[in-house]
């Protein structure tokens, strides 16, 4: 082989490499500094299956890929925070979405002389390359998001003029235009052709790109554009369709969706394209630029939408019939976690986190709220098995202490798995507080337990507490409380006001607790209380205190996240 021909198609090769490349770091960046937003989108998203449209376009536009949108689609649907009837908006969306990157290619064949050459991609491409990689190396970090997008596009488009350089020597040989021809001529087979191809490297991107290099020397014909583009529209379903595996059946029926969605779409412009070039075969068979293959990937995947919008509920059907419910065993599900931890381990999908770290690390933060308030719940129900003397209310304590040592464990799991993707710093400090937040609220949980153990004790020894104790006990408590429920709020809001309000009930908890701890080593000297129920009283402060100890920690972390 030439070696003129190798280096032609290492130019090709490495010109893809540096598109995709380039995408996959524009896309970071905009990941990093948008992801909060994309969070608050999603949340937006509800029975209104327009704004479920807008939010789908919007999320694969910013990371530059319906698969992933899709992937994290199937995922919520998985963790019961999104049905199906959201899930199909935000699919259609995610079609509208994936055709941004076309464009990004047809600004190459902008055709520009003289002064206007400057607005040429190739005249301005390589100087955003150096100036965004001067940023990531030698600014701040809070410029490297700036960085990371300008390097992305720089990349993408020096990317884009290698592949046609590597492609161009080539646009006139006879076997590219039989290909194109008999692709063109066929329907089934040039659609089987662009689904193949798409499913194999899993990246509709990668091959629409593909399809758009050699459209720049004018060998593919509309015909085949047109085939090969609906079936790479099919291909990209295959991400969707590995990621439901082990997934309930309202996820796999998710995927499903998404499938019927664009296999529809095809067969519907097949059937039309194939009339077209039955009636205007010339026309049919004039190449195709890569304007133009951007124009009818945009137009097809509009019209797509416009026109199953209304039968979004139909798709539903459809999944249903084709995806049947399967009975599971309550045995095998999860079967060693209780309640609310299992109902959590749904929640907290791994498969949410192929799409932005942001919107992985808010799950958590929610979840966390969660089991704070779990917490919060155990210790009043311990105080309450206190007061009233009560075994079962503590030993329903204890069954809650092993739930929020199940939903620390799961979290922990979460968070590890979030610690390995591309983070901020800012994101990594939120992430190392969440991992101190878990740890905050599952030692509330085993105070909480203890408390309830001394009411056991004090129900098995027949111990009584003198009036003045129980006054006593419920003055810390009801401090030790406040400070507690502060500290979870705080989490919840954000509010520094709280987080203030919560260091300084902390402080009232540790004057408190030694008031009553001096108090009350006063009244054994003097004989007034029972010695066994002395040593429980002051066990029971000293559990109170330090929950307001892991309060104020928790509202320090919320300080530290929100400054």
């Amino acid at each position: 082989m030439d070696l003129t021909v190798v280096g032609n198609i290492f130019y090709l090769v490495g010109g893809l490499g540096l598109f995709l490349y380039g995408i996959h770091i524009m896309s970071e960046g905009l990941q990093k500094a948008t992801g909060s937003k994309l969070s608050y989108y999603l949340g937006k998203v509800t029975d209104n299956r327009l704004m479920g449209v807008v939010v789908g376009a919007l999320i694969t536009a910013i990371i530059h890929s319906s698969s992933a949108t899709t992937v994290m689609v199937v995922g919520l649907v998985n963790a019961g925070i999104m049905n199906l009837m959201q899930a199909t908006g935000v699919i259609m969306g995610a079609n509208i979405g994936t055709t941004v990157t076309s464009w990004f290619v047809s600004l190459i064949q902008v055709d520009v002389s003289g002064a206007m050459e400057i607005f040429s991609p190739s005249f301005f491409s390589p100087l955003l390359l150096g100036v965004g990689a001067y940023m990531l190396l030698f600014q701040s970090k809070k410029d490297n998001l700036l960085g990371e997008v300008l390097t992305g596009i720089g990349m993408l488009f020096v990317g884009l003029d290698m592949m046609f350089d590597g492609v161009s020597p080539y646009t006139e040989l006879p076997i590219f235009g039989e290909i194109f021809r008999v692709l063109g001529s066929n329907p089934i087979l040039g659609i089987l052709a662009g689904t193949v191809i798409t499913a194999i490297i899993q990246s509709s991107t990668a091959s629409v790109t593909i399809l758009q290099s050699l459209a720049m020397g004018g060998m593919v014909t509309k015909a085949a554009a047109v085939y090969i583009t609906l079936g790479q529209n099919i291909g990209t379903c295959a991400t969707a369709l590995i990621s439901s595996a082990g997934t309930n059946t309202t996820a796999k029926r998710a995927a499903n969706i998404h499938i019927l969605f664009n296999v529809i779409g095809a067969v519907v412009f097949g059937i039309v394209m194939f009339g077209i070039q039955l009636l205007f075969p010339d026309f049919a068979n004039s190449p195709m630029t890569v304007v133009d293959i951007s124009l009818f990937h945009t137009v097809y995947n509009v019209l797509c939408t416009i026109i199953m919008y209304p039968m979004a509920d139909v798709l539903v059907k459809l999944s249903g019939m084709m995806i049947r419910e399967k009975p599971v065993a309550a045995a095998e599900v999860m079967e060693d976690l209780q309640g609310e931890a299992r109902e959590m381990k749904k929640r907290l999908d791994l498969r949410i986190l192929g799409t932005t770290p942001a919107i992985a690390i808010q799950t958590a933060d929610d979840e966390i709220i969660s089991m704070g308030e779990k917490a919060a719940r155990q210790l009043k129900n311990a105080m309450q098995s206190i007061f009233e003397s009560n075994k079962e209310r503590a030993a329903e304590v204890e069954y809650e202490e092993e739930t929020v040592d199940q939903m620390a464990g799961i979290l922990t799991d979460y968070l590890i798995e979030i610690n390995k993707l591309q983070l901020t710093e800012k994101q990594k400090e939120h992430v190392n507080n969440l991992f101190y937040t878990i740890s905050d609220f599952e030692r509330v949980g085993d105070h909480a337990n203890n408390l309830a153990e001394f009411a056991d004790y004090v129900v098995d020894k027949n111990i009584e507490f003198s009036d003045t104790g129980i006054r006593d006990i419920r003055i810390a408590n009801d401090a030790a409380l406040k400070t507690f429920d502060l500290a979870v709020e705080a989490k919840k809001s954000g509010d520094l006001e709280l987080v203030k309000e919560c260091r300084s009930c902390e402080e009232d908890v540790d004057n408190i607790t030694e008031e009553l701890r001096e108090k009350h080593i006063e009244r054994l000297s003097n004989g007034e209380c029972n010695p066994q129920a002395g040593v429980v009283f002051l066990d029971i402060l000293t559990n109170l205190e330090r929950i307001g100890d892991h309060a104020v920690n928790v509202a320090g972390y919320v300080r530290d996240e929100n400054t």
